[in-house]
């Protein structure tokens, strides 16, 4: 029993600790009471608490039993409390500078945090170093965060010119919500929390930029002025986080896409790239790595891009993804009851079921390339990784029940050795079924057994990711890491009980009887137009040489040896090595640049020596000045190993070591 506490018994609360000790609590204490209870030291180090693997603040009272563990900054959940408590400090030192702001939401995200303002005119870089200098004040005066739970009448008055707040505050009308809201020094913010115990704990941290963002994300609404952050518990994560960024800001995808002649987006077809020569070669390059890798498991189709309504009536889609889909007008209707697909999985059902399939001859791997269209809104398009039209390489898996295991074994096995090529390390995360889904429970608690069961027979270890399946079922995500250290979620096996009911797919058992396969639907990268945006900032634009548009380029040092230049470049070719030759009236020194600039993994550069011994003087990228003279026959040897290895040798931290080491 916890001194100070109202008194425990019948309907009281008990709560498990790490060492399997037991607190038994009346419901409304305070989770500090109990942390204080445990120890004077813990609870000067605690911030937050998690009851039954759900995070909530010292301060929020406790409500149900279960596992009890407190959250100092050692845990890796302390990070999102700090961010969140990051957003109202920064409210409180807008605020403070601006008091017109109008607030609207401010939580933690991956990364950071950002809060919304509603204000007149936008906010400008002095203003960030402004408010960012408000800020430190804010964390020096130590205001405690205090929460307190009240009544929807008395929240509208505390919010009374607060118009966004109180358009938040008519969602609750006819609920049972707890109310809360929280209050650090002279600001009061209407959240649900949790946060650390007061404004000092957010010691590293930093305003990084502005966006607009439209109010609760509805084009149709007022645009906000979104201020992004980021915030740390130590001083060299804050820092190697903003070096990071910097790197980003260097490889973003856009400004390298456009500087290398890879492709544009263009306001006549927004949310669609062209593809430049070079983009398409970097494309076709990438798709015929999948094709090759799948040619011996996998059987490719191309279904129809336009499809009625009855189909994605049928698969669940025309009441749970509608408005993503772009909707086309029948002329012979007059309504929109067409529609562009949004994924592939409906047409591969449909051929299937074309067709008696036995038993013998599952699994039936369908794969295809074909293009996809979703209606993203137009303030979310950005670059490659956020588009309207792409292709995937989509395949569905017809099985029997027993399969399940051994293939998503064989695709686990096939996605992570596919990233391997890039130097991609993935992470795996299982998702269970999202509150908006299709399907009984019956079906959702086999789906996820399964699958689970599954994932689990691999040994590999993975992470839960509770509520973020797909509508039709459970799904296995891949999450992969680039170079500079972050996460991109591509590749996912998503395990479908539902999709075999809803469109009648059977095959015939041992028993001459039909039954019922299931279905999995794998994609590796994803989008290919969203992987390539992320191998080009993965590369830093400075592809591996089987991947590179433009893998080598002969200069000749003059007029005179041009046509031995254009031979070497003709018996390249002729053996698909992608070669250019640059004879331009330029100086040397400005083609080799331009080479350099342009990440063009090998230079050849012929004079007269090289003429007369058939070599070539190679420079490679990333070497600086450093070059090598090698035979013609050794360099198509080099160049043919690397092409067929896949030989990841070009990689931008080994170029930097390289042209350092050549600087030095």
């Amino acid at each position: 029993m916890i001194a100070g506490t109202p008194a425990a018994g019948e309907g009281s609360i008990v709560l498990t600790l790490p060492d399997g000790n037991t607190r038994e609590v009346a419901p409304g204490t305070l989770a500090r009471d109990v942390v204080g209870s445990i120890g004077a030291r813990l609870l000067q180090a605690a911030l937050a608490v998690a009851v039954d693997g759900e995070v909530q603040d010292l301060v929020t009272p406790l409500r149900k039993s279960g596992a009890f563990v407190v959250i100092t900054d050692k845990d890796p959940r302390a990070l999102d409390v700090l961010r969140h408590s990051g957003a109202h400090i920064l409210a409180t030192a807008v605020r403070r500078l601006r008091p017109d702001a109008k607030i609207g939401f401010g939580p933690a995200i991956d990364d950071g945090f950002y809060y919304d303002f509603e204000v007149e005119t936008p906010f400008t870089p002095e203003d960030l170093a402004a408010f960012e200098a408000e800020m430190k004040k804010v964390v020096a005066e130590k205001y405690p965060f205090v929460r307190e739970e009240v009544s929807l009448d008395e929240a509208k008055v505390r919010f009374t010119d607060d118009p966004l707040k109180l358009e938040r505050l008519a969602d609750f009308e006819g609920t049972d919500e707890v109310i809360s809201t929280y209050t650090d020094g002279p600001f009061i913010d209407l959240c649900r929390g949790p946060h650390v115990p007061d404004t000092s704990h957010l010691k590293h941290f930093k305003l990084l930029h502005t966006a607009g963002a439209y109010w609760r994300g509805d084009v149709k609404r007022q645009m906000l002025q979104r201020i992004y952050a980021t915030a740390f518990f130590k001083k060299d994560e804050l820092e190697t986080h903003l070096h990071n960024l910097e790197e980003a800001k260097k490889r973003d995808h856009r400004v390298l896409g456009k500087s290398l002649g890879l492709f544009q987006i263009f306001p006549q077809a927004p949310g669609a790239a062209f593809w430049t020569p070079k983009g398409t070669t970097l494309y076709n390059t990438l798709e015929g790595f999948v094709r090759e890798r799948q040619r011996e498991a996998f059987q490719e189709i191309k279904t129809p891009l336009l499809y009625n309504k009855k189909l994605w009536e049928q698969s669940g889609h025309w009441g749970k993804y509608k408005e993503n889909m772009f909707l086309v007008l029948d002329n012979e209707t007059g309504e929109h009851d067409m529609s562009l697909k949004p994924m592939n999985c409906p047409s591969h059902h449909v051929l299937y079921a074309s067709e008696k399939h036995s038993y013998r001859e599952l699994p039936v791997r369908f794969v295809t390339f074909d293009v996809l269209h979703r209606n993203e809104l137009s303030g979310a398009l950005s670059g490659l990784t956020r588009v309207r039209q792409f292709s995937q390489d989509d395949c569905h898996v017809y099985l029997r029940e027993d399969q399940i295991e051994s293939e998503v074994k064989f695709l686990m096995d096939f996605i992570l050795s596919y990233y391997d090529t890039f130097g991609l390390q993935a992470k795996l995360k299982f998702a269970t079924r999202p509150e908006q889904r299709i399907g009984s429970d019956e079906l959702w608690d086999r789906a996820e057994g399964a699958l689970r069961a599954a994932l689990e027979s691999t040994g590999r270890p993975y992470e839960m990711k509770e509520g973020d399946g797909a509508f039709y079922g459970p799904k296995i995500d891949f999450d992969v890491m680039d170079s500079i250290g972050r996460a991109w979620q591509l590749g996912t096996i998503q395990l479908d009980y539902n999709a075999p009911e809803r469109f009648d797919l059977t095959y015939t058992g041992e028993d001459n009887a039909p039954h019922r396969p299931v279905v999995i639907h794998r994609a590796v990268s994803g989008s290919f137009e969203r992987f390539i945006a992320i191998l080009i900032e993965h590369f830093g634009g400075a592809f591996p040489v089987w991947l590179a548009p433009e893998q080598v380029r002969v200069i000749p040092i003059a007029i005179d040896y041009n046509e031995h230049a254009q031979a070497l470049v003709d018996r390249m070719k002729a053996l698909g090595i992608r070669a250019t030759l640059d004879a331009r009236n330029e100086t040397l020194n400005y083609r080799v640049r331009e080479g350099e600039v342009e990440k063009i993994p090998y230079m050849c550069v012929i004079g007269r020596r090289e003429a007369e011994e058939s070599t070539v003087a190679l420079r490679a990228r990333g070497a600086g000045k450093k070059q090598e003279v090698l035979s013609q026959d050794a360099l198509v040897e080099r160049l043919q190993h690397e092409i067929r290895t896949r030989a990841l040798t070009l990689q931008p931290e080994k170029a930097a070591a390289a042209e350092v080491e050549a600087e030095a």
